[in-house]
């Protein structure tokens, strides 16, 4: 799924993202292999603890990158980061409270794929182009 025209610029950023998208796409590969429920389900349950871990080490990076750059669109930015980190939150309640479904997960899978091809591909790309203008990686 990672793609080299995802790439900011950034080192950090950019390793981080490409761990993403390694994580994401083995995931969506366990959720449609021909494996039994209780072997997905323990990919499942990885990916779940990494993404909520995960996704907070990476946006804070990003953050504070944003914050050392001076980056204008720094708060529309931290604002997506919240609302998916609660997109996030609110699966790992449903899960806990519902169990895990195969229709649910892969309603989760989706989530993740779409969100992180969008937000990497077009809003993280915006940072990019902020330190291009500015001669460079800061």
């Amino acid at each position: 799924m990672w793609k080299e025209r995802y790439k900011i610029g950034v080192e950090l950023i950019d390793e981080q993202h490409q761990e993403l998208f390694k994580r994401l796409s083995e995931f969506i590969r366990t959720v449609q292999n021909n494996i039994t429920w209780d072997e997905k389900l323990d990919k499942v349950k990885e990916t779940m603890v990494f993404m909520q871990d995960y996704v907070v080490v990476h946006f804070d990076a990003e953050e504070a990158y944003q914050e050392k750059i001076q980056y204008p669109n720094i708060e529309k930015h931290k604002e997506i980061h919240a609302k998916f980190k609660e997109e996030i939150n609110n699966y790992v309640k449903l899960f806990e409270s519902e169990g895990f479904t195969e229709e649910t997960v892969k309603e989760f899978s989706a989530k993740l794929m779409t969100w992180l091809i969008m937000h990497v591909g077009k809003m993280d790309q915006e940072i990019g182009e902020y330190v291009k203008g500015k001669g460079g990686e800061i």
